[in-house]
């Protein structure tokens, strides 16, 4: 897979994860209140900005806006943060990943959820990777 499918794999994860929390904000609310890190004011509009965040993000990176890699990959050391908060502390609660989930797979999912977040960092990195290649490939054409 090339640099325009994992960009393209990457935005379509975002794009879908951002959409499904969007469905139900409510309840994607309840889920970033199990992990106890924002006051309560501040849980629904993280509820709605996140998601929205997600989507636009996963649309910039498809049309390779600038911004848009950055903007993923800090939601990833963001949520790679929490998920380890949350498996520091022995949480059994539904990592929300991809909007609220069975609770039954709840601390399980945890451990995943972070094992897949990597896999996504390493995606980027090669985006970051590609890009910079790419560009000492054209100023060598160049000069």
């Amino acid at each position: 897979m090339g640099e325009r499918g994992i960009r393209w794999l990457l935005s379509g994860i975002f794009i879908y994860s951002g959409l499904m929390k969007l469905i139900d904000p409510q309840r994607f609310a309840v889920v970033i209140s199990g992990f106890g890190l924002l006051p309560d004011a501040l849980i629904f509009p993280a509820a709605l900005l996140l998601p929205i965040l997600e989507v636009v993000a996963g649309v910039g990176l498809v049309f390779s806006l600038r911004g848009s890699l950055a903007a993923i990959a800090g939601m990833l050391v963001l949520f790679m943060a929490v998920l380890i908060y949350g498996i520091h502390l022995g949480l059994d609660i539904d990592c929300g990943c991809f909007g609220p989930e069975d609770p039954e797979q709840a601390y399980k999912g945890l451990k995943t959820a972070l094992a897949r977040d990597l896999v996504l960092m390493a995606g980027v990195l090669f985006l970051y990777w590609s890009r910079g290649r790419s560009r000492l490939e054209t100023g060598r054409l160049e000069q």
